[in-house]
């Protein structure tokens, strides 16, 4: 089975976008995602983007490179968002549906390769029932969870998906094993998506992202509008924040009359081609 796809990339956290009104008798979504991701044996990325088109409205599957469904991402409202302007470039705005909520999606500038994307994630919550966390806490907020032993104060916050954040002095410890462990904490029926802060000024921070059903990616735009809400709750950062990820710079801003977050940051489309799939 051949199966068309675009790759593209955020800060280099990378995505498939797969159109299944393209594919006859496409298979199911997780085994095409965990195949297609695959970094030795498929096209490789952290995730893939199942898009479908009705009306004026796109509606995207997120699935994550281990084969487990998304709520939401960020980057990947961004991508669709590329994908869809290429194919028509006088069309710069994209209503996008994922987990049945939409957001505006707008390309706001382009120089040579790299997309400027705006994008609407909706309102943050902080109430740990809708995160979901298991906790008699109504908020989960610079709190204990113990891990490995060690009690790490840590903020939890939805963006459509779950997340933990821990603030660090810097990056000279086991982050990853850290996020891993706590990923898959009983804490979280869900699991979780678990961001790294590190506060430089009151309006930039620097991230390392730990990304559910992933693992390490280099940027999380979902994860970038965590670490600041999280900063913000926590009285370290102002609502117009920058996000300094390994990989460059990502912008939020976080209203506080609409309580709405808004993501904007790079976009670059990386090849097309057809995917071998038995």
């Amino acid at each position: 089975m051949l199966i068309p796809f675009a790759k593209y990339h955020a800060l280099g956290n990378d995505f498939l976008i797969v159109e299944p009104s393209s594919v006859e008798s496409l298979p199911d979504f997780s085994r095409v995602a965990e195949y297609l991701c695959d970094r030795q044996r498929g096209i490789g990325a952290d995730g893939i983007l199942f898009v479908s088109e009705d009306d004026s409205t796109l509606h995207v599957e997120l699935y994550n490179a281990d084969g487990s469904w998304a709520e939401k991402s960020g980057n990947g409202l961004r991508i669709v968002g590329v994908h869809q302007h290429l194919k028509d470039t006088s069309v710069n705005r994209f209503l996008i549906t994922m987990d049945h909520v939409t957001s505006e999606v707008e390309i706001i500038g382009v120089e040579g390769n790299d997309y400027n994307v705006r994008a609407s994630l909706g309102q943050p919550t902080f109430v740990a029932a809708e995160i979901p966390v298991k906790t008699d806490m109504k908020y989960w907020i610079n709190e204990p969870l113990a891990i490995g032993g060690v009690d790490l104060p840590i903020t939890c916050v939805a963006i459509g998906n779950p997340h933990v954040v821990l603030f660090v002095d810097d990056f000279d410890l086991d982050w990853p094993q850290i996020g891993a462990d706590i990923e898959v904490h009983e804490a979280f029926p869900n699991q979780t998506n678990v961001e790294f802060v590190r506060v430089i000024e009151r309006n930039l921070i620097e991230v390392a992202d730990w990304e559910r059903g992933v693992g390490v990616t280099t940027s999380s735009g979902t994860g970038a509008a965590a670490a600041v809400c999280a900063s913000v709750m926590n009285g370290f950062v102002d609502r117009s924040c920058d996000v300094q990820f390994e990989a460059g710079i990502m912008h939020i801003e976080w209203s506080e009359d609409a309580n709405e977050i808004l993501l904007s940051g790079p976009v670059a489309p990386i090849a097309t081609g057809e995917a071998v799939m038995s």
